[in-house]
């Protein structure tokens, strides 16, 4: 699939990418290509004044409806939106958990009053929000969690106990939804529910993950006797399942352009190192480069596919080979950069543990295979989801 442009989206185009060459000046010019996965602890402080910026020029939340805050911008729109953003080196996004997942989900499931509630903070910046999905027990396998949701008709609020882990950006948000067991006698995907909690609140304890790049960008979070308001839960007690995939289905879509617009970047950081080393002389190496290249054209190719899909958060088939694929290749540009950087590569800027940010990268996309479902997991949600195989036998053990 391609992607045409009207006359009215090549004048967006110009809009938006006028709108970031004024303003990623000044106070800003220091973010340019700065945070993102991998280099999320770069300036925090300044992308939140971004995110208002961003919020001031009405360009948080371009596809949300217009009547929810957003501009209600077109497939077509979203798509030069993200590509423009990316080209010019706009920082990542601090609020992308909740323009990208929180928002899309409490707009598809959500009750009137939760749309009033949480919708107009995510619209204006103001509010940033981490997932709290995974557990040491449950990782990629979401449907085992053993976070407990306990209903206090005194108090009028869920009571919420337990853990979660790698928690991407909890020591920066103020707001994360919560899968947890509102039954507790329930098993696997039943009896679940999702919660929309304050993370600034007695009971709720985030502890950094130092991860091998040296720095600590997700994050255990504890629940104990955490409160969560009787009216945020999103669906009934027993639906939160559904709600948790609808909100996976969301994190498949048109905001993937953007992450392959970063890696757009990362790519041409690569040959642009390359030419000045005289790497690029070397045949496997250019052999590689053009892999990569078609690689990311295959990716944005697939990605547009996807797009064609219900708003729903539904996941089309296309999308189960998502996750897959670009992990697998971003953790081969990884590789791709170090042998093009050679020895250079193996040397810090500084002590103590300087990283250049390709060599951030290098070390971070070995967890692109991990979070979010290992490789393993996707090759069985492909051939059982997709390919409708039989489910992989499990092995139950008996104590004696």
């Amino acid at each position: 699939m391609k992607l045409s442009f009207s006359k009215a989206d090549e004048q967006f185009r110009i809009e938006i990418a006028s709108w970031l060459n004024k303003n990623l000046t000044g106070e800003f010019a220091k973010l340019k290509f700065r945070g993102g996965p991998g280099d999320e602890h770069s300036f925090p402080e300044e992308r939140k004044v971004w995110e208002h910026k961003l919020a001031e020029g009405q360009w948080t939340c371009v596809g949300w409806p217009k009547e929810q805050g957003g501009r209600g911008c077109s497939i077509e729109q979203q798509v030069i939106f993200f590509e423009e953003y990316a080209r010019a080196g706009a920082p990542g996004r601090m609020g992308h958990i909740g323009e990208g997942l929180a928002g899309p989900t409490i707009i598809a499931f959500g009750s009137d009053a939760q749309k009033k509630k949480y919708l107009p903070g995510i619209v204006k910046g103001t509010d940033l929000w981490c997932q709290g999905y995974s557990e040491p027990g449950a990782g990629s396998d979401l449907a085992n969690v053993k976070t407990k949701a306990r209903f206090d008709a005194e108090k009028n609020k869920w009571i919420i106990n337990g853990q979660k882990v790698w928690t991407s950006l909890a020591h920066e948000s103020n707001y994360v939804f919560v899968v947890a067991r509102t039954d507790p006698d329930s098993i696997a995907h039943k009896g679940l529910g999702f919660f929309l909690m304050k993370m600034h609140q007695p009971g709720i304890t985030v502890r950094p993950i130092e991860q091998i790049t040296g720095t600590s960008e997700f994050n255990e979070v504890f629940f104990d006797n955490a409160e969560c308001d009787a009216d945020d839960i999103v669906g009934k007690p027993g639906e939160g399942w559904a709600v948790a995939m609808g909100l996976l289905g969301f994190e498949r879509g048109v905001s993937t352009l953007g992450q392959q617009m970063l890696f757009q970047n990362e790519l041409d950081e690569i040959v642009r190192i390359a030419k000045e080393n005289g790497a690029g002389k070397d045949p496997v190496i250019r052999q590689r480069i053009a892999d990569a290249h078609i690689g990311l054209k295959i990716m944005r190719y697939n990605s547009m596919r996807m797009l064609s899909g219900a708003n729903d958060g539904s996941l089309q088939k296309e999308a189960l080979i998502y996750k897959l694929y670009w992990a697998t290749w971003h953790r081969s540009l990884g590789e791709l950069a170090m042998d093009v950087l050679g020895a250079e590569a193996e040397i810090c800027e500084s002590a103590p543990y300087n990283l250049t940010r390709l060599q951030s990268m290098y070390l971070f996309v070995r967890s692109d295979t991990i979070y979010g479902g290992t490789n393993e997991i996707q090759k069985n949600i492909i051939a059982e989801r997709g390919l409708g195989m039989p489910k992989e036998p499990k092995v139950v053990i008996k104590a004696e």
